[in-house]
């Protein structure tokens, strides 16, 4: 198998992470598995190593405590053996914006926007600098569709998926690659988390976090900037993104458009 570098990869114990953790030793990552549990994060870690004899690092940090944050950006600035940054921490909630807390949602802006802003910003330069190295941030459906769940959380992962856009632009000349896997509901412990759990959910929506990741390294290894595997009817995507390309070209002008009449 060949070596594929190291993958760094955040909220890192359980579900997604942990999915993408193993998958991507199977492809020949070493991995640095970043979240704050330090025992769940040795158990998976032993697991992966035991499977695949990839070198595991355990980095518990918890990335809404920038004193930990820190150090997980020194890491990425550090390493050269780093060649991918899987963004996967984040935090969210079904409740209604009026019946959120205000400092429980600043911490998910902490997370979702800040940290994985903090991070991509530590790793981007020595990918750079190397001429290698991607990026795969994982975003949400309600990033193009906010009004779903919470405003808040459909905010933070719509700056996910821009982010991942404007980036994709900037660095695809430059060897870095760029995805943004924007999951539907899936079977993890986020809903319950969040307060709802799995169960109250129609099983005809969720999707299990293998099929998830199974889906979007599909489209990784495809170079799809944008991975949305609970879309069937994917010309819809492009016909939305087309739209939305065709729309861009028309959004600044020295003059007011003709329905506000003459002035």
């Amino acid at each position: 198998m060949t070596h594929q570098g190291t993958a760094l990869i955040t909220g890192a114990s359980s579900g997604i992470g942990a999915i993408y953790a193993e998958r991507l030793a199977r492809r020949g990552y070493d991995l640095i598995l970043v979240a704050r549990n330090r025992d769940r994060l040795n158990d998976l870690a032993q697991r992966i190593t035991s499977e695949s004899g990839r070198l595991v690092e355990v980095f518990d940090a918890d990335l809404n405590d920038r004193a930990s944050l820190a150090r997980v950006e020194n890491k990425l600035k550090e390493d050269a053996s780093i060649t991918l940054l899987v963004n996967n921490a984040g935090i969210g909630t079904h409740t209604a914006l009026l019946d959120s807390d205000v400092e429980r949602m600043t911490r998910m802006i902490e997370l979702n926007v800040t940290a994985l802003t903090r991070l991509t910003y530590a790793a981007v330069p020595g990918f750079v600098a190397r001429g290698r190295g991607a990026i795969i941030n994982i975003s949400s459906v309600v990033s193009i569709a906010p009004e779903k769940l919470n405003g808040v959380y459909g905010a933070s992962k719509a700056f996910v998926t821009a982010f991942s856009q404007s980036l994709h632009r900037e660095l695809a000349d430059k060897g870095i690659r760029v995805q943004a896997v924007l999951p539907g509901a899936t079977a993890t412990d986020f809903w319950a988390i969040g307060g709802l759990p799995i169960e109250h959910l129609d099983p005809a929506i969720v999707m299990s976090a293998d099929d998830l990741v199974d889906a979007a390294l599909i489209d990784f290894d495809r170079g799809e900037l944008i991975s949305i595997p609970s879309l069937h009817a994917l010309d819809v995507w492009q016909t939305y993104e087309n739209a939305r390309q065709t729309l861009s070209t028309q959004l600044s002008s020295n003059v007011p458009a003709a329905r506000y009449g003459s002035h």
